[in-house]
């Protein structure tokens, strides 16, 4: 059993990663790692499956815009996405009228739009009301909603699913996961092999119809199906859970006064990048519980601790909680 100690930990993850890397499963990865290297060199482990199978639960999202996108378009424009731009609004994000807005949104949104919607931290909405006026200048040109669609645009994929997959293993699988746990895994001298990235088990995969892959709500159907003889049902049949940390209830709780004092700090705020209104207004809403921002809040932490680190050439503010 692990009982993760972020303040302890942080500071090694700066460090290791050497960039503002802000996957918080990094800590999980780090605290596995270390475990398996009390008993091994080398170790192994799944990343790709999901990307090559289709494990994610966003591909079922993909699969019901799909359909959605089935149903005549003068009963969606005309009648469904009407009555959910006007379902009550509420300030609690997670609220029903929000949370049937956001879905019917996501489902009638263009792919790389519903793709972005999927998967990113911060939208542009959320970008405008933090980023200052300095930074909006600088990156305007480098939009990361953009990059999605570069990948979709040359994705070879014939439907829209097929190209799901594609922009996952061209984008989210080198760029954050496979750095995740190879520097996770070095970080405690240890191996690690990825044996669902066998160039040609990912060929193989590649081939093999989506509809094969994702059936119904059933993520990775046909792997599940051909261990079906090997594996107990309850390892097949258990609900997808991610290898996470409970980062949202730490900065409302146990990290709430740590993750205030730092995105705070004159120190960060001098730096230009965002606004001091929109950064406050992220901590008050989630401290509250009005948003979850606990992704939002663990990226901009890794970004300061990181400049702390590596620019100011100090060591990081957690060290001194």
């Amino acid at each position: 059993m692990v009982k993760p100690d972020a303040l302890e930990v942080l500071p090694k993850l700066i460090w290791h990663y050497n960039e503002p890397f802000a996957d918080p499963s990094a800590i999980p990865s780090y605290y596995v790692a270390k475990m398996a290297r009390a008993h091994v060199t080398v170790a192994l482990n799944g990343d790709a499956g999901d990307e090559a199978f289709g494990g994610y639960e966003r591909y079922i999202a993909q699969r019901q815009a799909m359909l959605y996108g089935r149903i005549p378009n003068c009963i969606r424009a005309g009648i469904i996405e009407p009555i959910s731009r006007n379902l009550p609004q509420s300030d609690y994000e997670q609220a029903l009228p929000n949370k049937i807005r956001r879905y019917i949104n996501t489902l009638s949104s263009p792919f790389a739009e519903r793709y972005f919607q999927l998967i990113c931290a911060f939208n542009n909405q959320h970008k405008d009301s933090i980023y200052s006026e300095g930074l909006k200048e600088s990156i305007y040109k480098n939009d990361s909603q953009a990059r999605i669609q570069r990948l979709y645009d040359k994705a070879p994929a014939p439907d829209a699913m097929s190209a799901a997959f594609y922009v996952d293993i061209a984008g989210y699988l080198p760029d954050d996961l496979l750095v995740k746990i190879d520097i996770a895994a070095m970080a405690n001298s240890l191996e690690g092999r990825s044996p669902f990235l066998d160039h040609k088990l990912m060929e193989f995969a590649a081939c093999i119809p989506w509809q094969l892959k994702v059936k119904g709500n059933i993520t990775k159907y046909i792997l599940r199906e051909a261990f079906a003889k090997i594996l107990p049902p309850d390892i097949l049949e258990r609900k997808k859970a991610g290898f996470s940390v409970p980062i949202s209830q730490w900065f409302r709780v146990e990290l709430k006064d740590f993750i205030q004092d730092i995105l705070l700090a004159d120190c960060s705020l001098k730096r230009g990048y965002f606004r001091k209104e929109g950064i406050r207004l992220l901590l008050e809403e989630h401290i509250s519980g009005r948003c979850d921002h606990g992704f939002r809040l663990w990226n901009l932490l890794n970004l300061e601790l990181w400049h702390q680190t590596f620019i100011d050439n100090n060591a990081p503010a957690a060290q001194s909680y």
